[in-house]
């Protein structure tokens, strides 16, 4: 084999340098549709069911909480489907061998999720687990997974699961390399959380053989296959004097502009953890996790329990709730919504209230009582709110359930191009990067190929957060961001040039970004950020970052894990 040096790139979707040998995934096992099948089909069928509910036992004893959690314990509830008997079922009815007949059953369901796009899509990679994992006890063989070579290493797959994934805290897994996925994806967002170098949709990673030396920068989104002896000295060279966080405390420009630093948050497990990192509060609290994969809503007291769980855990600190953000493309079976053909444009987020205004009336009670309870400093805010009408009939059944401090999220360009109609209705507005990336550069965010469509970079996306900022300073109104973009530590002064207030992330990234703030006066972040604005080609996203990291060096060091 040639140790010529490559170097390749794909999606840096969490930050920092890794360099260590390449170790693939144990591959799922391939079934064989030519096996005979077995003599009595309601005997396979039951096989089949053991092994569900065995893998759905795996993935609830896994799931520990937080953000990793809450997405395996959704993995666990797919699991226990009993579609997915009956659809293998029909497969064994026709003579199919039992484990190809579970394989077809959720492949066809893997297809479907796909179709659906945005959040749907990236569930087919958990139910994709799902079957690997089945399969492997049907046919009695090693379960796939991660390898154990014992020493650091990248370790190297097509996807990672979340069962996966959530399984290499404290191991020996020091990067995370992936020739799929993109930067909204569950590999994506579980890296980040547990801090680990990670690049995705990486397609030439599939040539690269175990043992293969690797070097991967998460944040440049590049990996180098054999570095020269330079490249990898120079890797370890940087380990010792790596920057330590500088700063600590509350979010302040150098000459002392608050910009409010927030955690992102998923569960009550979740708020455990980062109430005890140095963050200013919680800037997103999603309230899924109360709803994913039920047959009915949570009850009043349920809910209560919960988000009084996590105030408590943030007693003296904002903690910011965005109500039920579910929809088409997040379905939940009591919702009993229509299907669409193009869900991402369909009926989610405060939409759905139109349909069922009880779920959300029941929220909004329960967190109100939760607050009461917890003397918590709560603020709420609704979804993709796309008109002022919205934006008024949200702030009034907020404030008249006992919400004080209600807020929406800037997701969609009307609300941004028209923030200044939506902004005298509310306290605050939070803009989700994400969703609006993908509305303005019209790119699916769970298509691959258009992934560099959603750079946070890109000047219309900058352009419209500006145009909100603008808006909101008119009005003295505080303009947070929730997305992916808050927590990159070369993007938060251009976000606090603009005028943004607040910035929430996932609670790792919040010393990088803090110290970043601290560089540069507001004057400068001003600057920063004319210059992100009027980028132009060949790569206007490019340029724009090129530009922020002349201005902001420490901030793009690389940093050996």
């Amino acid at each position: 084999m040639s140790t010529t040096s490559i170097t390749m790139t794909g999606y840096g979707v969490s930050p920092g340098v890794a360099c260590a040998p390449l170790a693939r995934m144990t591959p799922p096992v391939i079934t064989d549709p030519d096996e005979a099948p077995g003599a009595n089909p309601a005997h396979e069928v039951q096989r089949i069911r053991q092994a569900l509910t065995e893998v759905a036992g795996q993935l609830s004893a896994i799931a520990t909480g937080g953000t990793a959690g809450a997405i395996l314990e959704a993995g666990a509830a797919m699991a226990g489907d009993p579609a997915l008997v009956q659809a293998a079922a029909h497969h064994i009815g026709q003579g199919v061998p039992t484990a190809h007949s579970l394989s077809q059953a959720i492949d066809a369901y893997c297809t479907q999720l796909e179709q659906a796009g945005g959040y749907t899509a990236e569930r087919a990679a958990d139910l994709r687990d799902i079957r690997n994992r089945a399969v492997a006890l049907l046919m009695d063989v090693p379960m796939p997974g991660i390898p154990r070579p014992g020493h650091p290493f990248i370790l190297a797959a097509e996807d990672l699961s979340p069962a996966d994934t959530a399984q290499l805290a404290g191991g020996d897994v020091v990067g995370l390399l992936t020739e799929k996925g993109g930067p909204t994806g569950h590999t994506a967002i579980l890296a980040r959380s547990l801090a680990l170098p990670a690049v995705v949709g990486c397609p030439q990673a599939a040539a690269l053989a175990d043992g293969t030396p690797v070097l991967l920068d998460g944040r440049a989104g590049t990996v180098e296959a054999h570095p020269s002896p330079q490249h990898q000295q120079q890797a370890l060279d940087d380990a010792p004097t790596c920057p330590q966080p500088g700063t600590r405390g509350p979010g302040r420009t150098a000459d002392q502009h608050a910009v409010a630093l927030l955690a992102n948050i998923g569960t009550p497990a979740d708020a455990l953890r980062a109430a005890q990192a140095d963050n200013e509060g919680v800037g997103l609290f999603r309230t899924e996790f109360l709803f994913l994969d039920r047959r009915e809503p949570p009850t009043l007291e349920e809910q209560i329990r919960a988000y009084s769980q996590v105030f408590d855990s943030f007693e003296g600190r904002p903690v910011t709730v965005r109500t039920l953000d579910a929809g088409s493309d997040k379905p939940l079976p009591f919702l009993q919504l229509p299907r669409e053909d193009n869900p991402a444009l369909g009926i989610r987020g405060l939409r759905t209230a139109t349909l069922r205004p009880g779920i959300l009336e029941t929220q909004l009670q329960a967190l109100v009582t939760a607050q009461r309870r917890t003397s918590a400093r709560m603020r709420v805010m609704a979804p993709m709110v796309s008109t002022a009408e919205e934006a008024t009939h949200f702030a009034g059944l907020a404030r008249s359930h006992g919400v004080q401090t209600v807020g929406i999220m800037i997701e969609v360009p009307s609300a941004a191009l028209l923030a200044h109609d939506l902004l005298p209705h509310v306290d605050f507005v939070s803009i989700g990067t994400n969703d609006l990336a993908q509305y303005t550069l019209a790119a699916d965010r769970t298509a691959h190929a258009l992934a560099h469509l959603l750079n946070p970079w890109q000047p219309a996306l900058l352009t419209l957060i500006a145009q909100v900022c603008s808006a909101a300073a008119t009005l003295g109104r505080p303009v947070g961001v929730c997305g992916e973009a808050a927590a990159d530590p070369l993007l938060a002064p251009v976000l606090a040039g603009l005028g943004v207030s607040s910035l929430s992330m996932a609670a790792p990234a919040v010393a990088a970004v803090r110290d970043a703030l601290a560089q540069l006066t507001l004057e400068q972040c001003k600057n920063l950020a004319a210059s992100a604005l009027h980028a132009r080609e060949p790569d206007t996203a490019a340029t724009a970052q090129r530009m922020s990291q002349t201005f902001l060096p420490a901030a793009s060091e690389r940093r050996e894990v």
